[in-house]
């Protein structure tokens, strides 16, 4: 990429890198005249709890790019005791993309690797976050994805619970 390339990206006045360009639900960017598709958060500074409930929202949407956005932002922020939870699920919102999009071999490794970053971490996690049941369901996900292929996984099966037994705002 040329300088001047690297000049024309959108940037915040700090220099900041920012996500001024429209893209679709799986993140792809769009022409910058589109206005068809919700815009990515950008490093939204959300307590832990609203950022799982916005979170929550934009799984249950099929937007994990978008909830990965906010998932990255909490993490960014986060105290040192729980980067790794808040980087594991932001890897789990990444891996979801991948399937989306067809990538089954980098859905299946991000699942697995924000899976890991779970352990360690107290049942029922911190801001009542469901570890246990996120990493059954990301584990059997990237075993079903690995074995099979992403042929007949329905994108609605592509979904997980942040927090056990509690619906999103939307429902």
């Amino acid at each position: 990429m040329t300088q001047q390339a690297r000049s024309d990206r959108d940037r915040d006045p700090s220099g900041r890198a920012r996500n001024a360009r429209p893209r679709d639900y799986l993140g792809r960017p769009l022409p910058r005249s589109t206005t068809s598709e919700p815009p990515a958060p950008d490093d939204p500074a959300l307590p832990a709890a609203e950022a799982l409930a916005v979170a929550q929202d934009l799984l249950d949407a099929g937007r994990p790019f978008h909830a990965h956005e906010v998932l990255e932002a909490v993490w960014k922020a986060a105290p040192p005791a729980e980067r790794d939870l808040w980087q594991g699920l932001a890897q789990i919102a990444v891996g979801l993309t991948h399937a989306l999009r067809g990538n089954g071999r980098g859905a299946a490794a991000l699942l697995r690797r924000g899976a890991d970053r779970l352990d360690g971490y107290a049942r029922p996690g911190p801001h009542d976050i469901d570890i246990d049941g996120i990493q059954q369901t990301c584990r059997a996900l990237a075993d079903r994805i690995e074995m099979s292929g992403l042929e007949g996984v329905d994108p609605s099966g592509l979904r997980i619970r942040l927090r056990a037994g509690r619906s999103s705002r939307a429902s």
